[in-house]
C-alpha cells in the first residue's frame, strides 16, 4: 500500500461522513482503497452512501467484487441498485448474493466456461473468444462430459495443440472441488492438498456452479492467521489499526478486565509472603523474573498444543504423551535458566542460598508452565471452548500464582525468613 493509500484510508476511517469522503476519490482509486479496508469500515461507507452513489461504485465492478460491496447494504438498497444494472450483470450478482459468504459459493467467482470433452480446440477457441469479447477477461476453461467435471483445460495448451487432430482431454489437469455450502475451513483443506489450483465450486447436482482462485484463498489463510493472533491476545476479529479510540475501548475492556481479577489473584499470593519480602527485599527484584519465564514457556507450551488441535494430532484422551513430553521440557529448560540466574544471584547478590532458590524455582515453575500450557488447551477443547481465545488467560494464572508460590515459599524455607 502506498503512503497516499493509508492516508486516504486514515481519512476515511475517522471521518464523521465516510461515504461521502469515499465519494470524491476517483473511481480507480475508490476500487483499490475500499478492497484494502477491513469490514468494519467498508460496511460504514457503504451504509453512508447514498443509492446514486452505491451504483455509481458498483456499476463497473465485477459481479464478485460487486456482491461483496451490496452484501453491506440492505434488502432495499440491494434491489433498488440491481434494477439499473443491465440484465447480464444483474442475474450474475443475484445468483451469487443467494449463498452466504462464509461459504465456499460466497467467495467463488463466475469467470469460467464449460466445454463437452467430445468438442475440439477449435471449438474450444471459439467459445473462449465470445467469453473474452463480452467480459474483457479470460475465463478458466472446464471440461465436461454429460454435465461431470473431468479436469480443467489450461489456456495455454489453446495455442500448442494440433486443433485439428488432438483431443482436448489429452491435455487436462485434475481439479479440485468443493460443495457450494462448503465452509471455509474445508476451503482452505482442499487448497492445502492443492496449492497450484484452482478450486471448482460445485451444486448439489455435480454441475459447476463457479471457481476459486488461488489468491483469494492466500487471502484467507492471511486472515485466519491474523484471526489466531487476535485471539492469542484477546482482540477481537473485528478490531481493525483504523478504528477510533472508542471501538478498540468496546472491544478491549473485558479481556483486561479478566485480566485484572487474576492479577489480583497473583497479588494475594505475594500478600501472604509480606514479610519475607520485607525481611529480604531482593526478593522482589526477582519476583517477575521467575513470573516472566514460567509465562513464556507456558505461553510456548500452548501454540504447540493449539496447533495440534487443529490439526487433530492431539486430543484429551491421546494428550497424556504431550503433556509429559512439556513437562520434561519444561524442567529441562528450567535447569539451564535456572542455572544462569542462580549464578548471577550468587554472583551480583553475594547470596549462593539466593541462587539456589531462584534456581530450583525456575525449574518448578517451568515444570508448571509446560503442564498447564498443554493441559488446559486439551481440557478447554474437551469442554469445546476455544483453546486459543481463552487458554492464554489461565495459563498465565497458573504460572503467575504457582510460580510465586514456589518461589516465595522455597525462600521462606531455605533461607530461614
Amino acid at each position: 500500500m502506498t503512503e497516499r493509500s493509508a492516508d486516504i484510508q486514515q481519512s476515511i476511517a475517522v471521518s464523521p461522513s465516510p461515504g461521502e469522503e469515499f465519494r470524491t476519490l476517483p473511481w480507480a482509486h475508490q476500487r483499490e482503497v475500499f478492497f484494502q479496508f477491513p469490514e468494519s469500515i467498508q460496511q460504514a461507507v457503504v451504509e453512508d452512501m447514498d443509492r446514486h452513489q452505491l451504483y455509481r461504485f458498483v456499476r463497473r465492478l465485477d459481479p464478485d467484487e460487486a456482491t461483496d460491496v451490496l452484501g453491506f447494504a440492505t434488502e432495499k438498497t440491494q434491489e433498488a441498485i440491481l434494477r439499473r444494472l443491465d440484465d447480464d450483470r444483474r442475474t450474475k450478482i443475484e445468483f451469487l448474493l443467494e449463498f452466504s459468504p462464509e461459504s465456499a459459493a460466497g467467495m467463488m467467482h463466475l469467470d469460467y466456461v464449460t466445454v463437452e470433452s467430445a468438442r475440439s480446440f477449435r471449438d474450444v477457441t471459439a467459445r473462449v473468444r465470445r467469453y473474452e469479447n463480452r467480459t474483457g477477461r479470460f475465463p478458466r476453461i472446464f471440461v465436461t462430459r454429460d454435465g461431470t467435471l473431468l479436469g480443467e483445460l489450461p489456456g495455454q495448451a489453446l495455442a500448442m495443440a494440433n486443433a485439428d487432430s488432438e483431443a482436448i482431454t489429452d491435455y487436462l489437469h485434475e481439479t479440485p472441488t468443493v460443495g457450494f455450502d462448503s465452509e471455509q475451513e474445508e476451503v482452505l483443506e482442499v487448497f492445502r492438498a492443492n496449492p497450484e489450483s484452482t478450486v471448482a465450486v460445485l451444486d448439489e447436482d455435480e454441475t459447476i456452479l463457479g471457481v476459486i482462485y488461488a489468491e483469494d484463498l492466500l487471502r484467507l489463510v492471511e486472515e485466519e492467521a491474523s484471526n489466531t493472533l487476535y485471539e492469542f491476545t484477546g482482540v477481537v476479529e473485528e478490531e481493525s489499526i483504523l478504528d477510533g479510540p472508542l471501538a478498540k475501548i468496546r472491544n478491549r475492556y473485558k479481556w483486561l478486565i479478566v485480566n485484572l481479577g487474576t492479577a489480583f489473584l497473583a497479588a494475594a499470593v505475594v500478600g501472604l509472603f509480606e514479610d519475607t519480602i520485607a525481611a529480604f527485599t531482593l526478593l522482589a527484584v526477582y519476583m517477575p523474573v521467575v513470573a516472566g519465564m514460567g509465562g513464556n514457556a507456558g505461553t510456548q507450551s500452548m501454540a504447540v498444543t493449539v496447533r495440534g488441535l487443529a490439526f487433530g494430532q492431539v486430543s484429551l484422551s491421546t494428550g497424556g504423551r504431550a503433556v509429559f513430553n512439556e513437562i520434561l521440557a519444561g524442567g529441562a529448560n528450567g535447569a539451564i535458566t535456572g542455572v544462569i540466574v542462580a549464578v548471577i544471584a550468587a554472583v551480583f547478590n553475594q547470596s549462593p542460598l539466593l541462587g539456589v532458590v531462584l534456581g530450583v524455582s525456575m525449574v518448578l515453575n517451568l515444570v508448571i508452565a509446560g503442564f498447564f500450557g498443554t493441559a488446559i488447551p486439551l481440557v478447554l477443547d474437551r469442554l469445546e471452548i476455544d483453546p486459543a481465545t481463552s487458554a492464554t488467560i489461565f495459563i498465565t494464572t497458573a504460572t503467575d500464582v504457582l510460580g510465586f508460590f514456589v518461589f516465595l515459599g522455597l525462600a521462606r524455607t531455605v533461607l530461614g525468613i
